[in-house]
């Protein structure tokens, strides 16, 4: 059956075309070469459609910045689908797809809970942006990695010895939950689903864990 979308979904679609654009082209540059912007933009599209569908403004959240990370999703979702990617673009959509998932995390603890003064706000961005590096680092680490020097490959090695240290020392539930995304390979939905808890729920749990291991490495002056 064919869906008819009202007037506000197709407004709304049509305004943020050019997103679409952008998140490609910025994926892309992470995938490449496994990954073509033309290939992301279909994925993207059709994310974005289901993003106009299911948009709520009441969520406090521009439509904009909520539809961001559901472009992204459905890009990193049509990629994963391919099935036969090279190893480190899989790290790659690993590192997207978590760092969508603490923004998106974050901007519902915003809308939520506003900020109570500019020295508050400064501290949750603070906090945001290192538990995004530290997404970022766990999903795009890999050990058989090609490095200039071997001082590189050391210290990467070193990085990764100290982030599973860190990972090991987090609350039960935690700790499954990135061994499964970040170690297994198991996409968040899936971790979670293992786990026994909500898409919504395991989100919050990720966005946890990654705070506990980010305060792990900020108190051993590695971030």
């Amino acid at each position: 059956m064919t869906v008819r979308d009202s007037p506000e979904v197709l407004a709304r679609f049509q305004a943020e075309l050019d997103l679409v654009d952008i998140v490609a082209r910025q994926t892309a540059r992470r995938m490449n070469p496994a990954v073509t912007v033309d290939d992301l933009r279909s994925f993207g599209r059709e994310g974005l459609l289901q993003a106009a569908r299911a948009y709520d403004p009441s969520r406090g959240v521009p439509f904009r910045r909520w539809a961001n990370v559901r472009v992204r999703g459905a890009m990193i979702d049509g990629v994963r689908q391919w099935g036969a990617l090279p190893r480190q673009a899989y790290r790659e959509l690993k590192a997207l797809e978590a760092g969508d998932a603490l923004l998106e995390q974050h901007d519902e603890d915003e809308a939520a809970r506003p900020a109570q003064s500019a020295e508050d706000a400064d501290s949750r961005l603070s906090a945001f942006l290192a538990g995004m590096a530290t997404a970022i680092a766990l999903g795009s680490m890999g050990e058989t990695e090609t490095y200039d020097t071997p001082e590189e490959q050391l210290g990467n090695a070193e990085m990764l010895e100290r982030i599973r240290i860190a990972v090991a020392k987090l609350p039960d539930q935690e700790r499954h939950m990135v061994e499964r995304h970040y170690f297994k390979g198991e996409r968040l939905d899936q971790a979670a689903a293992a786990l026994g808890l909500s898409k919504s729920w395991g989100s919050r749990l990720h966005a946890r864990a990654i705070e506990l291991i980010t305060e792990s490495l900020q108190a051993s002056g590695d971030i």
